[in-house]
């Protein structure tokens, strides 16, 4: 491990090189993330820029630029979350919510002289509102996930970091992101 300083803070980096590239729309993003994974580069070698409010903590600027950030070892990261997972979040949520809220119902509706068709009943009146509540959060969950990538695309591109451990894999990470319309890609000595 290297320590790379500047006159405010502190970065701990190790000495792995590490592909970047510049991506301006999260479709792209995503195909070449899944090339990556594809071609055997590990989940936990590949990793994006923090969110806002990480940024203004870590950093305590309000505002930046990704051309600013791509070789700064303080940029905080964060691992890819695909749409698929996004959606299956919400799925869970949405649906959980819905089996809470039928649950509870049941439980207080249902007493040894209860007929199947107010056992029904207590399930839709009592699911529900739990699954309304359920689909509002999983939208949430879908809506910043949205906005994250579409506040790095309004502030110069969605950043992509790639450890690679020789040359071979520096060409090849660096050839992905090309091939999806990564731009200004290199190649630093280090990686967070």
């Amino acid at each position: 491990m290297a320590e790379l300083e500047d006159e405010k803070n502190k970065a701990l980096v190790i000495d792995i090189p590490e592909a970047v590239g510049v991506f301006d729309t999260f479709e792209d993003l995503q195909q070449a993330f899944y090339d990556l994974r594809m071609v055997g580069f590990h989940r936990s070698d590949i990793s994006l820029l923090a969110g806002e409010d990480t940024l203004k903590d870590k950093l305590g600027k309000a505002y930046w630029r990704s051309s600013d950030l791509e070789d700064d070892p303080r940029a905080p990261r964060a691992h890819f979350v695909s749409e698929e997972a996004i959606g299956e979040l919400e799925g869970a949520i949405a649906g959980g919510f819905f089996f809470v809220g039928s649950f509870i119902a049941m439980a207080a509706m249902l007493t040894p002289a209860s007929t199947l068709a107010a056992s029904i009943a207590a399930v839709a009146i009592g699911g529900s509102p739990a699954a309304v509540l359920g689909a509002v959060l999983a939208r949430r969950v879908g809506k910043q996930h949205k906005e994250y990538y579409a506040n790095q695309i309004e502030r110069g591109g969605i950043l992509l970091w790639v450890r690679v451990r020789d040359k071979e894999h520096e060409q090849l990470a660096a050839k992905i992101m090309k091939g999806h319309s990564g731009r200004d890609v290199h190649v630093h000595s280090w990686s967070k």
